[in-house]
């Protein structure tokens, strides 16, 4: 199997693959597979039949070499192909792997060829693009009240200036992103997860053009203060990538996920706001928002 780097400039010629491909976790979306690439992971492709195969490869935690489900719009592998492939890939591990896969399949046909684990980190938490947007009912009343004090305080006061993340904006985002690193100590030797992120983020942003995504930006008298980035996922499902906003800021956050959610998910049901890595205060967050689902993740390991 002949595995190259992914990399911003090859998005063009693997994006056919992931174009209304089937798996709802955002591991699955080839602009976030490109930009999470750092110095101690790096992403790499071979076309394999009619898929993408994508490994993940590590410097030093060569424990965490995975791969990802073979990528093919058309068809699933089915377990016994998913066995023969990490065995011409040279790896054991399938990360990533929707609970619908092990479904679709049956457990009892996984467990013939594979070890099943829980990868509840990276379970992806999944909402309605109508809700987002319109916020009614009781149950987000205290989201609105937020965004009515914001709107008073800012909006109101002809402060706040919404847009379209473009070239000429990149280093204002990439200088907010900076300042909001810094307010939640991501480069900490314990924040791993903030850290790998900032850098996806910056990649992100540094290839904006190149990835296929989506993004706004909110300015307060001028300065960046918010900014997210959308990307396609499956036919009715599209992630948001990332969604930064200063803290600092009453009920900033609030208004900003409003805005996302109006105007970068149009034509999509489905709004996936990604996984929380595990980390308390944001699995709290996401679930104040009410997802319609949480998409489970498998860690498959081969059997010998």
């Amino acid at each position: 199997m002949n595995f190259t780097e992914l990399t911003a400039p090859t998005f063009d010629r693997y994006r056919s693959y992931f174009e209304n491909q089937r798996y709802e976790l955002c591991a699955y979306a080839l602009s976030s597979i490109i930009a999470w690439s750092n110095n101690e992971y790096k992403p790499y492709g071979a076309e394999y039949n009619d898929a993408l195969v994508v490994a993940a490869e590590f410097k030093t935690q060569k424990e965490n070499r995975h791969l990802l489900l073979p990528v093919c719009p058309q068809r699933m592998f089915d377990p016994e192909e998913l066995a023969a492939v990490a065995r011409e890939a040279g790896h054991d591990q399938y990360w990533f792997v929707p609970q619908s896969y092990v479904d679709h399949f049956g457990s009892d046909a996984v467990e013939r060829f594979f070890k099943m684990d829980s990868h509840g980190a990276y379970s992806d938490y999944v909402y309605h693009v109508e809700d987002m947007a319109q916020l009614k009912g009781n149950r987000y009343s205290k989201k609105r009240n937020l965004i009515k004090q914001f709107q008073r305080s800012y909006v109101d006061a002809d402060r706040v200036v919404v847009e379209p993340i473009a070239e000429q904006s990149v280093e204002d985002c990439l200088v907010f992103l900076e300042e909001w690193c810094r307010e939640r100590d991501c480069d900490a030797d314990d924040q791993l997860d903030l850290a790998c992120e900032k850098q996806a983020a910056i990649n992100t942003l540094t290839h904006f053009d190149a990835l296929g995504v989506k993004g706004i930006l909110l300015r307060i008298d001028g300065q960046v203060n918010a900014f997210g980035i959308s990307a396609p996922l499956t036919r009715d499902m599209a992630t948001l990538q990332y969604e930064k906003a200063f803290s600092s800021i009453k009920g900033l956050y609030q208004y900003f996920d409003n805005a996302c959610a109006r105007m970068l998910f149009n034509g999509y049901t489905y709004l996936n706001k990604e996984s929380d890595m595990g980390i308390p205060g944001l699995a709290k967050a996401k679930r104040s928002y009410h997802p319609v689902k949480i998409v489970a993740s498998v860690r498959l390991t081969l059997k010998e």
